[in-house]
């Protein structure tokens, strides 16, 4: 069964990610393409020589879609809850970018949505489908890094990069639109957790965004401590899933999709020591043969590919390919979002 599908929201995200995953995927026809821009819909449907498209921020003007079975959202977040909800009154499955929703209720809402149109609902987590994660993922179900001590999620944002305009209309700001991945990756390996003690030092710019932003979990494996860490007026970028065990220590870097162990380097001698730094360096220059060869060539997807094929596989019944990505999974991350938001404290150093 190939899915029929009207992308909507065409930013960078859409035209980098989902179209060219849909594009090369068997499971897919991208019927046409909605934006606000009339000359970006047209342009972008001219170009990957879609039949349709057209400009509007509503779907009940379109009056292609009674040919299209699902719709993809990767608009400004602001915008999910109302056209994910237009197009499941409009019998659509709908696969939304996260954000999920702007609020807890919107998203509650949703899932009655999707639940009374028996259409599925899906959100965009897509780094834990990523060849780095998979890594990490194999390395703790074979025990190599022994019983699990901590779990950190660190992010690095350096305010100068690409950027969305409307990120700091968004609460907390760029926080709001990034942190969903970095929690989504925390409930991969922890499992459930919950918000137990948040912290935020303001902006030193005058931004929504705040300067830092951190927060402590309950619920990981064994008790151990889950940590999110971000810092939004950093000199680079980078994020960082970082699982600490008895016998050894996992580092996904996840832009640039390298996974690396490092074994326990217990009296930290001077030949342990060297062992780690081979370890390292070994290990993450190979893997851009991997991972930045298709990162040159614009292939690089994060995961994207695995995770439009579970939202093909949940349209065809497959609850258990849905689940990751679920409404379900979706509103558990957006409820941990505004927990942090809701009780983060003041930190004045």
């Amino acid at each position: 069964m190939t899915i029929r599908v009207a992308a909507v929201g065409l930013g960078w995200v859409a035209q980098n990610r989902h179209l060219p995953v849909m594009d090369r995927s068997d499971r897919f026809e991208v019927v046409g393409v909605i934006d606000r821009r009339a000359d970006r819909a047209r342009d972008v449907a001219h170009a990957r020589k879609y039949r349709h498209h057209t400009c509007t921020d509503t779907l009940g003007t379109v009056d292609w879609l009674d040919e299209v079975d699902a719709v993809t959202i990767a608009t400004a977040p602001m915008a999910h809850h109302a056209l994910a909800a237009e197009a499941l009154a409009l019998g659509k499955h709908v696969l939304t970018e996260k954000p999920f929703t702007m609020t807890s209720a919107e998203g509650t809402d949703l899932l009655a949505r999707a639940e009374a149109a028996g259409r599925q609902l899906a959100i965009v987590h897509n780094f834990q489908f990523a060849r780095s994660m998979k890594a990490l993922f194999a390395d703790l179900a074979g025990g190599r890094l022994g019983t699990m001590t901590g779990i950190d999620a660190v992010q690095f944002g350096n305010p100068n990069r690409r950027l969305p305009d409307w990120c700091d209309d968004l609460p907390f700001g760029l926080f709001y639109d990034e942190s969903p991945h970095l929690l989504y990756l925390l409930r991969a390996v922890a499992g459930e957790i919950e918000l137990a003690r948040a912290f935020k030092i303001a902006s030193t710019t005058g931004l929504r965004t705040p300067a830092r932003v951190e927060a402590w979990f309950h619920g990981g494996p064994n008790g151990c401590p889950v940590r999110l860490a971000c810092n939004f007026e950093s000199p680079i970028s980078e994020w960082y899933l970082m699982v600490a065990g008895s016998d050894g220590y996992g580092i996904v870097d996840i832009f640039r999709d390298v996974y690396i162990r490092l074994p326990n380097d217990g009296r930290h001698d001077t030949a342990r020591v060297l062992r780690t730094s081979f370890a390292a360096t070994t290990r993450h220059w190979l893997q851009h043969i991997t991972s930045g060869i298709p990162h040159l060539t614009g292939r690089l997807n994060y995961g994207n590919a695995e995770l439009f094929d579970r939202f093909a596989s949940g349209i065809a019944g497959d609850a258990a390919a849905m689940s990751p990505i679920s409404a379900a999974s979706a509103h558990a991350v957006l409820k941990l979002q505004h927990a942090i938001l809701d009780r983060a404290e003041d930190l004045y150093l």
